[in-house]
């Protein structure tokens, strides 16, 4: 059986943790931001983890399942 091939908008996007967690940039902080308030911009710009519902998928597409 070939080698998954990793999904190149996939390894731009996100990053793996030492311990095997899937990390992943916010939504809604790239424009239209005089209406959002300083804290809420603040913490856009801070990284978080995918959902473990979802991280089978992410680890799927970076050819890590």
């Amino acid at each position: 059986m070939p080698k998954i091939k990793t999904n190149r908008a996939s390894r731009k996007r996100f990053k793996v943790t030492a311990k095997g967690r899937v990390k992943r940039g916010k939504a809604y902080g790239a424009h239209l931001l005089s209406s959002k308030t300083r804290k809420r911009k603040r913490r856009l710009r801070r990284a978080t983890l995918v959902h473990a519902t979802e991280e089978h998928r992410a680890k799927r597409l970076l050819g890590l399942a």
